[in-house]
C-alpha cells in the first residue's frame, strides 16, 4: 500500500525544514564572522516569511487540505477516512501565530547572537525546528502526531536555553524544564495509551465517534461500553501533559526560573510560541477527540483556570525582575485562555483563541522592549526601567502600552476586549463563578502592571542616553514595531481578531 501525500498540505513544515537543512550547511562552509552570523540570521528571517506566506495562500484559497488518511477500504468507521494532517481553518490561525511570533524572536535573536559567543547556526537550526513543530501540531489529527509534534516544539527549547556557554543560570534553566517535560510527557503517554485502549483507535475523530457510539458505563460488563473511571483518568492525564505546555497550575512553578535563566529570545518563544502550540493541542483533544465528554472535563478546565490565573497574578506581585514579572503574567493569561473552554459553550474555542491572538501580540511586543533595555547593561530588574522614557522614548512609549493592553485598560482597547469576550462567554456559560474569580485577578493584575509602567515615567537620578546601535539595534525596532502595530491594530479595529478566531 502507498499512501499519497499531500504537499501543499505541509509545505508551510515542509519549508521550515529545508531552510533548517540550508542554515546549517551554510553554517558548515561559511566563515565564522559577523557578517555570516547576519547571513543567516537574513536566511533564518526569510524562510520563517516564506512558511507565513503558506497559510495566508492558503486561507485566501479557502480550501480544506488533508493529507496521511486511512484508505478508504481500511477505514472501520462511517462517513470519509480519517486523516492524520487536516489544514483547517483553526491550522491556519495558530499556525500564522506561531510564525508571526517566529518572525519577532529571529528579529530578537539577530539582536541576541550580534554581541554573542553562542553559536548561530544550532541556534536558527533549532529555533526552525521548534516553529516547524508549532505548525504541525495544529494540523495534527491522530494521537501520534500530536505527541510527535508536541515534543519536537519543546526538545530544541531545552538546547536553546543552554546554549549560551558557562552560563550557570541557563543550563539550570534548561535542566528544570527537562526533567518537568519528561515527567509531563511520560503522564500524557499513560493517558494517550488509556485512550487508545479504550477506542481502538488513534484519530481524534475515529475517537470521537466511538465514544459516542459506546455508552459510558461504570463498571460495565458489556464489550462496547466504556468505563467511566477510566475514561476520567485519561482524560486527566492527557489534560496534564498540555497543562505544562501551557505552564497552567500545577505544572506552572518551573516557568519564572526557566524564563528568567534563558536567553530573552527563547523567554519570548516559551510565552507566546510554545503557549500557542500547546494550546492548539489542547483545543484539539477537547473539542474534538472528546467533545462529547464536555461535562466529565468542563469542570476540570474551568477548576484549571481559576487556580492558573490566580497563582500567577499572585506569584507576579512579588517580582522585581522584569522577566520574571512577565513569566508568571504569561501564566495568568494561560488561565484566562482557558477559562471559556471550561465552560464547554458554542463559542468557547473562539473566544479562547481570540484572547490568544491579542496576547501574543502584546506580549511578544513586551518581550522586544526587555531585549532591548537588556542590552545596556544590569540585571533587568524593574528599577532598570526607571526614567526609560527620558533616555529611550519610543520604546518606553511602547512598553507602556503593552502593559496597559495587558492590564486591559483604555488605551489599550485590544486587552480589554480580549477579556470581554472571555468574560461574556463565561457567563453566557453559567460559570458565575469562575468569571467572579476572573474579575478578581484583572484587579490584582492592574497593580503590577501599573506599577511598572510608572516606573516608565519615574525620573532617574541619573538618566543616560540609550547605547544601543548598529544593525542589533535595527533587529530590536523593527521588532517593537511589529508587536505595536498588531497591538494598535486590534484595538482600533477588534472585530478582525473575531472574524479571525471564528
Amino acid at each position: 500500500m502507498i499512501q499519497s501525500i499531500d504537499y501543499a498540505a505541509i509545505a508551510s513544515p515542509l519549508v521550515l525544514a529545508l531552510m533548517a537543512g540550508v542554515v546549517l550547511l551554510l553554517d558548515a562552509f561559511l566563515p565564522r564572522t559577523g557578517r555570516t552570523r547576519t547571513t543567516l540570521g537574513l536566511v533564518t528571517l526569510a524562510g520563517v516569511l516564506a512558511a507565513l506566506a503558506v497559510p495566508a495562500v492558503q486561507a485566501l484559497s479557502g480550501a480544506r487540505l488533508r493529507t496521511f488518511c486511512v484508505p478508504a477500504g481500511l477505514s472501520r468507521d462511517p462517513g470519509p477516512p480519517p486523516c492524520s494532517f487536516v489544514v483547517d481553518h483553526l491550522t491556519l490561525v495558530f499556525g500564522a501565530v506561531a510564525l508571526a511570533a517566529g518572525v519577532v524572536v529571529v528579529l530578537l535573536s539577530m539582536a541576541q547572537l550580534a554581541e554573542s559567543t553562542i553559536p548561530p547556526g544550532e541556534w536558527y537550526f533549532l529555533l526552525l525546528c521548534t516553529l516547524a513543530g508549532a505548525v504541525t501540531l495544529p494540523a495534527s489529527r491522530d494521537l501520534i502526531m500530536l505527541v510527535i509534534a508536541l515534543e519536537l516544539v519543546s526538545l530544541p527549547v531545552f538546547a536553546l536555553a543552554a546554549l549560551k556557554r558557562y552560563d550557570a543560570r541557563g543550563s539550570e534553566a534548561a535542566l528544570k524544564m527537562f526533567l518537568v517535560s519528561v515527567v509531563s510527557t511520560a503522564v500524557m503517554l499513560f493517558g494517550v495509551s488509556l485512550l487508545y485502549g479504550l477506542t481502538g483507535s488513534v484519530h481524534l475523530s475515529a475517537i470521537a465517534a466511538r465514544l459516542a457510539a459506546a455508552p459510558v458505563a461504570p463498571g460495565a460488563s458489556v464489550p462496547p461500553a466504556v468505563p467511566v473511571g477510566v475514561l476520567t483518568v485519561a482524560v486527566v492525564l492527557v489534560l496534564a501533559g498540555f497543562a505544562f505546555k501551557i505552564a497552567a497550575v500545577p505544572f506552572h512553578f518551573w516557568a519564572g526560573d526557566v524564563y528568567q535563566g534563558a536567553p530573552v529570545p527563547v523567554a519570548a518563544l516559551l510565552s507566546v510560541i510554545s503557549k500557542a502550540a500547546g494550546f492548539a493541542g489542547l483545543i484539539l483533544v477537547l473539542t474534538t477527540a472528546l467533545a462529547g465528554q464536555a461535562r466529565l472535563w468542563g469542570p476540570v478546565v474551568a477548576v484549571l483556570a481559576a487556580l492558573t490565573m490566580t497563582a500567577g497574578n499572585l506569584l507576579a506581585l512579588r517580582q522585581r525582575h522584569a522577566v520574571r514579572l512577565l513569566a508568571w503574567s504569561s501564566v495568568a493569561q494561560s488561565g484566562y485562555i482557558l477559562a471559556p473552554l471550561g465552560v464547554a459553550g458554542k463559542q468557547a474555542v473562539p473566544a479562547s483563541v481570540a484572547y490568544l491572538v491579542i496576547y501574543a501580540a502584546m506580549n511578544i511586543g513586551a518581550f522586544a522592549v526587555v531585549a532591548a533595555v537588556s542590552r545596556e547593561g544590569g540585571r533587568n530588574e524593574l528599577d532598570d526601567y526607571r526614567g526609560l522614557a527620558f533616555r529611550a522614548p519610543v520604546p518606553a512609549l511602547a512598553l507602556a502600552f503593552f502593559l496597559v493592553c495587558l492590564a486591559g485598560l483604555p488605551p489599550g482597547l485590544s486587552g480589554m476586549f480580549a477579556k470581554i469576550v472571555v468574560f461574556r462567554e463565561i457567563v453566557a456559560g453559567g460559570a458565575g463563578w469562575l468569571a467572579v474569580v476572573m474579575a478578581v485577578n484583572t484587579v490584582i493584575a492592574l497593580y503590577y502592571y501599573i506599577a511598572w509602567t510608572a516606573r516608565l515615567f519615574t525620573p532617574a537620578s541619573a538618566p543616560a542616553p540609550s547605547s544601543a546601535s548598529g544593525p542589533a539595534a535595527s533587529a530590536l525596532t523593527i521588532a517593537i514595531t511589529l508587536g505595536l502595530v498588531a497591538s494598535v491594530a486590534f484595538s482600533v479595529a477588534p472585530q478582525l481578531v473575531l472574524s479571525i478566531a471564528g
